[in-house]
């Protein structure tokens, strides 16, 4: 038996229901105060195609999309590198059982349990690993449609580089959800100790994202229409 209780089942449901309902709250399009940062960056994103379009020489924004594509690639990498940690754990469950089962207020746990708590964590890593992953994909179709993107202005060209923006908004989404992965990784990780710590460490991460999507000054700054 695995040996789940119930709050190992509510800790697992209050996850679910933090990372999904934050998702469909921060993606909702919505005016005034409760815009997400997320979503006021659209507009950022939309007027650099723009700006892109009219520039002869278009190489600042290539390096600037380049960047992105390294944070992509570091990410990615970082994610199979923790899956690769964490399936040796799986090998060393005798050992780690030991080790935490000598913390303080750590709940008793069976290796079936403390392997079921591994491979969750492994499943969301591999998750945040294909988003990273695609949202580089993504990146990369940018650059080829601002290398497509006539020097002319005529209609085709604004056209092609509100595509080029509808990619760099994609690829975002991809990446967002991605790091968010991160997030609840590492709040997930109290689970190992308790099912309560793991609740208050979902609530307090949710908590944070919260904030910083609504109440941070990166987002009172970037929507401020004067300075």
């Amino acid at each position: 038996m695995i040996g789940l209780t119930t709050l190992d089942w509510a800790a697992l449901g209050l996850l679910v229901v933090c990372w999904g309902g934050f998702n469909a709250v921060v993606f909702r399009p919505r005016s005034g105060r409760w815009t997400s940062l997320s979503r006021i960056m659209v507009r950022y994103r939309h007027g650099w195609m723009t700006e892109m379009a009219g520039r002869e020489l278009r190489m600042i924004d290539t390096m600037i999309q380049g960047s992105v594509l390294q944070g992509c690639t570091f990410f990615a990498s970082t994610a199979i590198l923790l899956v690769g940690g964490l399936i040796a754990l799986l090998g060393a469950a005798d050992r780690a059982l030991g080790v935490v089962g000598d913390l303080p207020f750590a709940v008793e746990t069976t290796r079936a349990l403390w392997e079921v708590k591994v491979l969750g964590l492994v499943t969301v890593l591999i998750y945040a690993f294909f988003k990273f992953a695609w949202a580089h994909r993504l990146y990369t179709y940018c650059i080829v449609v601002m290398g497509a993107t006539p020097m002319e202005e005529t209609p085709e060209t604004a056209r092609i580089a509100r595509r080029a923006a509808r990619l760099l908004d994609l690829g975002s989404l991809h990446f967002d959800r991605g790091i968010r992965a991160y997030y609840y990784t590492m709040a997930a990780t109290a689970w190992f100790l308790h099912p309560i710590l793991f609740m208050i460490s979902t609530a307090w991460v949710t908590a944070v994202l919260v904030r910083r999507e609504f109440r941070s000054r990166t987002r009172t700054i970037l929507a401020s229409e004067t300075d």
